[in-house]
């Protein structure tokens, strides 16, 4: 993170989410509750469309600018979808739909979503995050970027493990706004890149919550964290937690320049397994207490494996990995692993 803009998007947020996402308000939200005053703060200060060039009302960020938002959405456990209105935003802009306002959703569509030659939508998306609280969702049909009001269709509540809404969305016959997008896929690509962002910015937090109850506990004499074989184990976290920012961050960076398929595939293997090691390591430093609702560890861990298999598992973007690998020619495979 080097420019004006970034630094300035950094403080914006991290203030707002410093001030509003309260221990209060992370409970309220596991119970239904939708973070009005958060939500109308993020608006106010243009932090739900940050991608969306000024000329059309927005930010005119770009998205290594937009990384810190989402890590910080993720290091926060910003209870609002907040990263999915983003990506989807830019993916509405890049194909000439008109961004609506308010929360947008954005998912992986599966086999049975249909998409007619009438422009008409059947299908069920499955475990749509935040389904209930947006009024349009976004995703990818083969090469097409598709948007569809959430109005009519009929809503099935669901949840992940961290508590978030992951509803289940049934359309019928229902006319959609789409275009041809910059890729097959791009929703799931999108959706990757800001998961990769948000494990990063969760496993921060979880390393700062070993770090300090490790500092803090104290056991035969001296604090935990002066014995090797704790050292040892936040060592690992916070070279985990470094190489999950990295590989973020470089994803982010090559969203805008284009072809971001292999940057985005590569942090989500990535970051998934530094969310694994992390998440696991955190809980054996504080024991059963970071398993309480009281404490703020779990509020982070429960999003890691949640995040961690949404929009596609490690082990699916390895598999699109090493076929696309395949398909480039063993030529090419230096080059790829050095020159990017």
């Amino acid at each position: 993170m080097s420019s004006e803009m970034a630094i300035l998007l950094k403080q914006t947020v991290t203030r707002l989410f410093g001030d509003l996402v309260t221990e209060k308000v992370l409970s309220d939200a596991e119970n239904g509750v939708w973070p009005e005053d958060l939500w109308a703060a993020l608006e106010e200060n243009g932090l739900t469309q940050p991608l969306i060039p000024e000329e059309r009302a927005g930010v005119g960020a770009t998205w290594r600018d937009t990384y810190v938002i989402v890590r910080a959405a993720g290091y926060f456990s910003a209870p609002v979808p907040l990263p999915e209105t983003t990506a989807a935003g830019w993916l509405l802009s890049q194909a000439g739909i008109d961004v609506p306002e308010g929360p947008i959703g954005l998912c992986r569509a599966t086999d049975g979503v249909v998409l007619n030659e009438e422009g008409k939508l059947t299908g069920k998306l499955h475990r749509v995050p935040w389904g209930r609280r947006i009024n349009h969702v976004v995703f990818s049909v083969a090469d097409r970027i598709v948007m569809a009001s959430t109005e009519s269709c009929r809503l099935d509540h669901g949840a992940n493990v961290a508590g978030e809404p992951r509803d289940d969305l049934t359309f019928e016959d229902q006319s959609v706004e789409t275009a041809v997008g910059s890729l097959p896929d791009a929703a799931e690509h999108c959706g990757a890149l800001i998961r990769s962002a948000q494990i990063a910015g969760a496993a921060e937090k979880a390393l700062e919550e070993a770090l300090a109850y490790a500092n803090d506990r104290v056991q035969f004499g001296r604090p935990i964290a002066k014995f090797q074989a704790i050292q040892q184990s936040l060592a690992v976290m916070a070279s985990e937690t470094a190489a999950a920012g990295c590989a973020a961050e470089l994803a982010f960076q090559a969203a805008d320049k284009g072809d971001a398929g292999f940057e985005i595939a590569a942090a989500k293997i990535r970051n998934g397994e530094a969310g694994d090691l992390v998440a696991a390591t955190a809980h054996q430093v504080l024991g059963a207490i970071g398993f309480t609702r009281e404490h703020h560890l779990n509020y982070a861990t429960r999003r890691i494996w949640s995040w961690r298999a949404e929009f596609g598992s490690a082990s699916r973007w390895a598999l699109k990995l090493g076929r696309a690998t395949i398909e480039r020619g063993s030529e090419n495979l230096w080059s790829d692993l050095t020159v990017r």
